[in-house]
């Protein structure tokens, strides 16, 4: 995949799609609909589904309506997810293991929801195992947020590298990442935030066939803006959604609100 900067104003050479809706819970719903779409899909073709979750508050309004799919084989869907804070235990409300108990396997029969530990002994052997997990087979489709700071999954721009040889990794997360967490509730204050976690690289998050990409609020805007239409750099990770040959976006009102060509609003 191609590092580095490059100039770009969504023009016909990406094949992104951004699709805008009325408010986060409209735009959310029509996420739930795509994914169902490409979770039915793999299914049908091989049996089995291999998805990886976002977790997080622009998530929520995706995962409820998804959750809602009674329709969906859940029990042939295996599950992954992206980044854990390292020493945190998966019993403490910011915990993204909780997040995604609560919200997803324990109201749906999944094959498998594969958690990230980031109090395991050795984030080391974590990284191994989990390694081992995510490449046992394909990867059908990962639901990419951007942060704040441009971040895709906790790649922060000082950290972030689209020809990462590993698929995931510790890093050390910028403070515009760890005010996010506090800005959101997760914290009370940044001192309270863990300044490492385990998340999979932007080339983990690259194998995947498609992403869907679920980013509503006007907090987001900026990052909008730099990811779809600034350059294609890791100076803002979430750019790297315009190389991804499968990859939709979803936008509300809000999050839409800087961008210099804005997609038809849909219904």
């Amino acid at each position: 995949m191609p590092p580095g900067p490059s100039p770009f104003a969504r023009d016909l050479t990406s094949p992104m799609s951004v699709r805008l809706h009325g408010s986060r819970a409209t735009s959310g719903a029509a996420a739930a609909v795509a994914a169902a779409a490409i979770i039915r899909a793999a299914i049908a073709t091989r049996g089995t589904a291999r998805i990886m979750i976002a977790t997080g508050n622009s998530q929520l309004a995706m995962i409820e309506a998804l959750m809602a799919d009674e329709s969906l084989a859940w029990d042939r869907v295996e599950a992954f997810h992206m980044d854990e804070y390292v020493g945190l235990p998966a019993t403490h409300s910011a915990s993204f293991r909780l997040w995604l108990n609560t919200r997803v396997a324990q109201r749906r029969p999944l094959r498998a929801m594969h958690l990230i530990e980031g109090d395991a002994p050795s984030a080391t052997a974590e990284i191994a195992r989990y390694t081992a997990l995510l490449s046992a087979g394909p990867l059908d489709l990962a639901f990419v947020g951007f942060g704040e700071n441009g971040h895709i999954a906790f790649n922060d721009p000082p950290v972030a590298d689209f020809a990462d040889p590993a698929m995931l990794k510790v890093v050390t997360l910028d403070e515009a990442c760890r005010l996010q967490q506090v800005g959101e509730g997760h914290f009370p204050h940044l001192d309270a935030v863990p300044r490492n976690a385990i998340t999979v690289t932007c080339s983990g998050l690259f194998r995947a066939d498609a992403w869907i990409c679920c980013v509503p609020e006007a907090r987001k805007a900026r990052a909008v803006r730099d990811a779809l239409e600034g350059p294609i750099s890791t100076t803002c990770p979430a750019s790297l959604v315009r190389r991804h040959p499968r990859a939709t976006v979803f936008l509300d009102p809000e999050s839409a609100s800087l961008l210099a060509q804005r997609p038809p609003l849909e219904s």
